[in-house]
């Protein structure tokens, strides 16, 4: 959703021109990825993170665009709600040191804009969902007024025909009805691009499906949204409602335009843009004034606008993204992982996450006649509702019923390789092995973002109102953060 357009209101005939454009884009992609050497080069590192924007009493503050207007900064971009941010992190060649170089970025990027906010009282902090956060933060009025938002907002709600329900059941339940989307703002996450080689694509994009259910539980950091406890990673169902705009009046059979998936891919990425051409009706109608087929046969390298602005309305939890930059290549987004709750936490849940897929991808296609995509789905629901205490069904090529073992379990028979995959990939060893140590010590510990909020929460609520004890869990987070401790140490 990071392309911008200039336009709010849509006729049938720009959809139709939309749909066709699509198509030639979809024609045109499958003729680059046809080129011998496509996409070969070294891997690169990349990721955006999402901030809250919040005052001295831990409220919502609404200045993104004041703040964005101040730093004139292109790598800070605007979120959906005005009290969110964007920060788009600069690719980095995983043998130049990209987790400590990202660091340094992301910690100099936030003192610049606290240094920023700070003329309104504020300052941002990364955290899956705000916990002082209340329902009146939400609608219209909270909205960041761009033509794409409000375009996207306009046409969900259309297509929804009704309310937008939310019903999340945890250790509390918490019912209500939006009528519009700026619920999603909710959210925010630390989101991962790993460039992948093209003829690797579909069994390295497998892994990632097979192994994020065990990252969503060890990276857990949104327990509760206005103040009811539910789920361990929140975020995951909460998204999804939020924008689920399939009609409610039907047993509709398209998929949420948030989703886990429909299946295993079988040979390329090609399988999961024409999935998203084929099965979900566009929104933003934005065309351009590419020839895209024209351009590749010419041999150039097409801009496919309409593909990858489509691409940005269906959110896939582990989304393909097709750049022309060059000579163009592909990545992998990893979508699933929260804001939070420290720098080196979510930079130790990257090297968890791309480790672990290294480490499977050499024996994924044996592996996947074990475990029916059903259950991978089921895994990554499940993470995120019961965090470490998630019991997931784990594929073996030795079994035979099916086993289910707790992620702790999963987690300590594969760790002990994860270094060595790493380096495969062209990561430097000194790069990854403290953020590995992060990992290890909140596996031994127990305590993620999500149990360390719960925990104080609950040990502030003895003497204190919900609302006051809330604020006062969060101005502790706040400091850990800040100080960027891991979890695991928290008191």
């Amino acid at each position: 959703m990071g392309l911008e357009i200039d336009r709010t209101n849509f006729t049938e005939s720009d959809f139709e021109r939309f749909g066709n454009r699509l198509r030639d884009n979809l024609q045109a992609l499958e003729m680059v990825l046809a080129r011998p050497g496509f996409g070969e080069g070294d891997l690169s590192f990349g990721a955006e993170l999402e901030l809250y924007i919040v005052d001295k009493e831990c409220r919502p503050l609404h200045i993104n665009q004041e703040i964005i207007a101040k730093l004139n900064d292109p790598q800070l971009t605007l979120e959906l709600n005005r009290y969110n941010l964007e920060y788009n992190f600069k690719p980095v060649l995983l043998k130049d040191n990209c987790f400590a170089a990202t660091q340094s970025e992301a910690l100099a990027a936030i003192d610049k804009i606290n240094g920023a906010a700070a003329a309104w009282g504020g300052s941002v902090v990364p955290v899956g969902i705000l916990p002082t956060l209340e329902q009146s933060d939400t609608g219209y009025h909270a909205m960041t007024q761009l033509a794409r938002f409000e375009a996207l907002t306009k046409e969900l709600t259309e297509i929804r025909g009704g309310p937008f329900t939310i019903a999340i059941e945890g250790e509390e339940k918490l019912q209500l009805a939006m009528d519009d989307v700026t619920l999603e703002g909710a959210n925010t996450s630390f989101q991962i691009h790993l460039r992948v080689p093209a003829n690797e694509f579909a069994d390295f994009y497998n892994a990632v499906q097979l192994v994020t259910p065990l990252v969503v539980a060890m990276a857990a950091n949104s327990p509760t949204l206005f103040g009811h406890r539910l789920w361990q990673e929140t975020r995951i169902p909460l998204f999804k409602q939020s924008i689920d705009c399939r009609p409610q009046d039907s047993l509709h059979p398209i998929p949420a335009r948030v989703n886990f998936g429909n299946n295993w891919i079988r040979e390329s990425a090609f399988e999961l843009f024409a999935e998203s051409v084929l099965l979900y009706r566009p929104i933003l109608p934005d065309c351009s004034d590419e020839d895209s087929i024209a351009v590749v046969r010419n041999g150039g390298t097409p801009s496919l606008h309409e593909l990858r602005l489509h691409q940005g309305s269906i959110w896939l939890w582990n989304r393909p993204v097709y750049d022309p930059n060059g000579a163009g290549h592909l990545r992998i987004e990893l979508r699933a992982f929260p804001a939070g709750p420290s720098i080196v936490d979510m930079l130790a849940n990257a090297a968890l996450a791309i480790g672990l897929a290294k480490q499977m991808q050499s024996s994924i296609r044996g592996l996947l006649p074990a475990i029916p995509f059903t259950y991978c789905i089921a895994n990554f629901y499940r993470a995120a509702q019961k965090g470490l205490d998630a019991e997931l069904f784990w594929p073996s090529l030795k079994q035979s019923q099916p086993e289910y073992k707790t992620v702790p379990e999963i987690l300590r028979n594969l760790l002990p390789n994860i270094s060595e995959n790493l380096a495969s990939m062209g990561f430097v060893e000194n790069d990854y092995q403290h953020l590995l140590k992060v990992i290890e010590e909140r596996l031994a510990t127990g305590q993620t973002g999500a149990q360390w909020q719960l925990s104080k929460l609950a040990e502030l609520r003895k003497d204190m109102h919900k609302r006051e004890a809330l604020a006062e869990m969060f101005k502790q987070y706040q400091l850990n953060s800040g100080a960027n401790t891991p979890v695991a140490q928290w008191q």
